[in-house]
């Protein structure tokens, strides 16, 4: 994973981001990460790997092959969960404090498509 070269084509971009979407619960802000990416896949969008491009590539690769920090629920603990949003994706942590430090569980992340962006809460 970690000499993969970057994608050259459409079908490039779709097939690494198919593959890296299931470890997406194990990279916090994954869609933000991912976004230059998924926006080269929509219908009628020029295909122009930029440089945001090459670095969101980079990083989710980067991400894969580095193990995440994460635990397991201890079940007698409360769970905090943290949410975040921008106007292009929305992300949330499910965690526990531990000896004062907060331990992520679960990462969740959601690229917002056209109409999610423009229609007002």
């Amino acid at each position: 994973m970690s000499s993969l070269p970057s994608a050259t084509s459409v079908k490039g971009i779709h097939s690494f981001l198919s593959h890296a979407r299931f470890y997406k619960r194990f990279i916090k802000d994954f869609s933000m990460i991912a976004l230059p990416l998924t926006k080269i896949l929509e219908k009628d969008f020029p295909f122009h790997f930029t440089g945001a491009c090459t670095t969101a590539f980079a990083t989710l690769k980067e991400k894969l092959t580095h193990a995440p920090i994460m635990v397991t629920p201890d079940w007698t603990l409360p769970f905090e969960l943290m949410c975040d949003a921008s106007d292009f994706a929305v992300g949330a942590i499910l965690g526990q404090r531990r000896d004062q430090h907060f331990c992520p569980i679960y990462y969740a992340s959601k690229t917002l498509n056209e109409s999610r962006r423009t229609t007002p809460p």
